[in-house]
């Protein structure tokens, strides 16, 4: 009785996790529906309250956000609107701030969180999964003794948030894991042991470069 139940909590637990998480984002992304008058709201028009109308809008929103802003004119919209930002003080730092990271994660560019490393953390007798997110400034790498990279090191079992630190490069160890197997391993807290970059491609998975 007790192999079964657990074979059906083993069923059970991701399925119900998944859906979860998939509520939470589709109720979130819903929420642009709020910046649309209240007449034409779903639950106005149709008396009912329809989950993913939102999603689907922001979707469509961002697509035709890309396409414009591909071309001429909305490359000077773009630019026209960036200038107007930079001339408001506290906007203009949060902005750049926000927009200097997306570009380095969504541009597919650069070194940041491409590489999983191992660091001595919290103490030297620990290691602690990081990725690095690219170089010090100078005037923080001259006070190294040696080369430095910055890392940020995600918690369990949430890796949304962490700590960033610059370590000395001799002290990192590169793993031979994708990003996306070192996340699903903190996610699971050890449980899911991540494979190799080489073995991964042979079992037909896609490492993330």
């Amino acid at each position: 009785m007790k192999r079964y139940f657990i074979t059906g909590l083993l069923i059970w637990v991701p399925l119900a996790i998944t859906a979860w998480v998939l509520s939470a984002i589709v109720r979130t992304m819903d929420q642009s529906l709020l910046l649309l008058p209240e007449a034409l709201r779903p639950e106005q028009l149709f008396g009912v309250y329809i989950p993913g109308i939102g999603a689907l809008v922001t979707v469509l929103v961002v697509l035709v956000t890309g396409l414009i802003a591909t071309n001429i004119i909305g490359q000077r919209l773009v630019r026209f609107w960036e200038a107007l930002l930079s001339r408001i003080p506290v906007v203009k730092s949060i902005y750049y701030s926000v927009k200097q990271v997306s570009d380095t994660l969504f541009s597919g560019n650069g070194e940041a969180f491409r590489k999983v490393l191992l660091v001595r953390y919290p103490h030297p007798e620990a290691w602690s999964v990081a990725f690095q997110t690219g170089l010090p400034p100078r005037e923080i790498a001259q006070h190294g003794e040696d080369e430095m990279v910055s890392v940020f090191i995600p918690t369990a079992p949430s890796p949304v948030n962490g700590f960033f630190f610059f370590v000395h490069k001799r002290d990192t160890v590169e793993l031979d894991i994708s990003v996306d197997d070192a996340l699903k391993y903190i996610v699971s807290m050890g449980v899911v042991a991540p494979l190799p970059r080489h073995a991964a491609t042979l079992l037909g998975q896609a490492p993330n470069e």
